[in-house]
């Protein structure tokens, strides 16, 4: 990758230009790549950042749609909590990156976005293409999911807006921030030196923390519990933040749930973690769990008040449930008037105002070193034990969804994987998620089409890990946004991905199907304007196009464990590689396994 992209030498010059201050406020402040697609109304920002700053730190991440560069920060956040900039031109670019930016929102990522727009000034409007890309206010396209949006009107405003944008998208609950520059004052020549300060000065503040009588009550809780439950949500990628949780876990003596939502926050194979990971449907195994607890504590647990609500009988707002319910998350301050994204609204005990990790990290300290006995028996054969051994067949033209599922989970065995994206169906009995980068979430906004851009920039952001960075992709997700992965072959970033391909609209399928039975007409009829076929779309040769080495369809369970064993040694040569790996259309079951403990 150090070999892309590599500028001439700039000749020396007593020129600086109010997009030159911009690119060094961005260097300071460690953002190590600029994903973008390229623009009119940056072009002086870009100029700076290859012949001002050399293409290095920040490094330029090229993309063919402004929805991939920003799926590759939020990608990128995801694997390491840390943000990228992101390019966006004009006003067209925003609207095209709109979606993608309200996914990041409700992944709660962070990544600092730097738009611009033509003149402001009218007079230096050049005809009809600036007033096109003009907008009186661009950031109401916008705001209603970033933190915070701004348009200075200076260069010297613009280094406050891009460290203001830094400091609050760092600063915990995450969420992107929105910069608008004038190309004028981008490009215009500066008649003295204007200062990019010490970036230091300028951070995010620690997580907050609650306060000691908190801690002090639920440990008592917990101390007195024989059934505690701990729900962790939405936690970080720290090992040390993992290793804590870990002995929480261990010296309480809960039960430990995590979704895959969001990414691994505790190990699946762990003898506390009773049951597969949580999924979309709250399984009987879930709710039988939960109706033991006598405590539950929430770890900034994604939709709690819903998730509590469909694991019991009761309504969750009009008669919540018995239990004591602790809850620590900062997400309150990103609920507003416009996004529902905040969820229901959930009956809590004792609400902590604190970051996740923090509140963990509190609670161990608070606890002490002796371990509490509960009544949930962890000695007993673990669940994945019953994982089955057998095949459960192929089908006429594609494998059992169970079968790829585990065939795919094997890749871990022997090596460190990070698997960037499940599908939808994805049996959750056939995640192993055991280090914080084993899984790296859902789309918090439900979106399709992002998938591969999230892959690319998990890849970015671990291409030395000496991890397999693996999406597995739904083929509606792929081929709405297929492109995204030239930028890793590109790149040169090693990448695995396998889409669980069943030529339809699947999950929309099931939609069609329900409406149609609550009218009394035909359910045979559900495929219609759903079904990817006549003709059946080449994955291949589209990610072939994109510089990816790729094979299938692959329709049977032993070429599937052939092609993964290809496409693994590709990667791990550097390579990126696709498979097309047709499974049933359906949704796994979880092989029948039972709660252990």
């Amino acid at each position: 990758m150090d070999k892309i992209e590599r500028p001439v030498a700039s000749a020396a010059s007593d020129q600086v230009f109010g997009s030159d201050v911009i690119a060094q406020t961005v260097q300071a402040l460690d953002l190590p790549y600029f994903a973008m697609v390229p623009g009119s109304s940056f072009r002086g920002l870009h100029d700076s950042l290859v012949n001002h700053l050399g293409n290095e730190n920040p490094r330029i991440v090229l993309c063919l749609h402004e929805e991939h560069a920003v799926a590759i920060a939020d990608g990128y956040a995801r694997a390491t909590d840390l943000p990228i900039a992101v390019g966006l031109h004009a006003n067209v670019g925003l609207m095209h990156a709109a979606m993608p930016i309200y996914n990041a929102w409700c992944d709660r990522v962070p990544m600092v976005i730097i738009g611009a727009t033509g003149p402001v000034d009218a007079h230096r409007r050049r005809p009809w293409i600036d007033w096109v890309h003009t907008s009186r206010d661009q950031g109401a396209l916008v705001r209603n999911y970033v933190k915070w949006d701004d348009q200075p009107a200076s260069t010297e405003a613009g280094v406050e807006s891009i460290l203001r944008a830094h400091q609050i998208t760092t600063t915990l609950p995450y969420g992107p921030t929105y910069v608008c520059l004038d190309v004028t004052s981008q490009e215009e020549e500066l008649a003295g030196p204007i200062a990019v300060p010490d970036v230091r000065r300028y951070a995010a503040a620690p997580a907050p923390v609650a306060p000691q009588e908190t801690i002090d009550r639920v440990a008592s809780l917990l101390r007195r519990s024989q059934r505690p439950v701990f729900l962790f949500g939405r936690m970080s990628r720290s090992t040390e933040d993992w290793e804590c949780r870990v002995a929480l876990a261990e010296r309480s003596g809960a039960a430990v749930l995590t979704s895959i939502h969001n990414p691994a926050a505790f190990s699946t194979d762990h003898c506390q973690h009773l049951l597969p990971v949580c999924g979309e449907q709250r399984s009987e195994a879930e709710r039988i769990l939960l109706a033991q607890a006598d405590l539950i504590v929430s770890f900034d647990w994604m939709d709690l008040a819903g998730y509590l609500r469909s694991c019991t009988d009761f309504a969750q707002t009009q008669k919540p449930v018995a239990q004591t319910v602790v809850h620590a998350s900062l997400d309150t301050f990103l609920a507003n008037g416009w996004s529902m994204d905040h969820q229901a609204l959930a009956a809590v005990d004792v609400p902590a105002l604190a970051g996740p990790d923090a509140f963990a990290a509190q609670l161990l300290e608070t606890f002490g070193a002796e371990p509490h006995q509960t009544a949930w028996d962890f000695g007993g054969a673990h669940w994945t034990t019953y994982l089955p051994g057998a095949p459960l067949g192929d089908r006429a033209d594609c494998m059992a969804l169970g079968d790829f599922a585990l065939a795919v989970r094997a890749l871990s065995d022997e090596q460190a994987v990070t698997y960037v994206k499940l599908p939808l169906g994805w049996p959750r009995a056939a995640s192993r998620f055991n280090d914080p980068l084993a899984y790296l979430g859902k789309d918090g906004g439900g979106a399709v089409g992002i998938g591969p851009g999230t892959a690319v920039g998990a890849a970015l952001a671990l291409r030395n890990s000496g991890r397999l960075v693996t999406a597995v992709l739904g083929d509606g997700d792929t081929l709405m946004g297929i492109n995204a992965l030239w930028t890793a072959a590109h790149m040169r970033l090693p990448l695995l991905v396998i889409v669980a391909n069943n030529t339809s609209y699947f999950n929309d399928e099931l939609h069609q199907e329900r409406v149609a039975l609550r009218r009394g007409r035909p359910v045979e009829n559900r495929w219609i304007g759903q079904r990817l076929n006549q003709p059946e779309v080449d994955i291949v040769a589209m990610a072939r196009a994109q510089g990816f080495q790729a094979e299938g369809p692959v329709r049977k369970l032993a070429d599937l464990r052939a092609a993964l064993s290809r496409g693994a040694a590709a990667v791990a040569a550097g390579g990126c590689y696709l498979i097309d790996a047709r499974v049933e259309a359906g949704y796994a079951g979880d092989f029948g396994i039972k709660p252990s403990g």
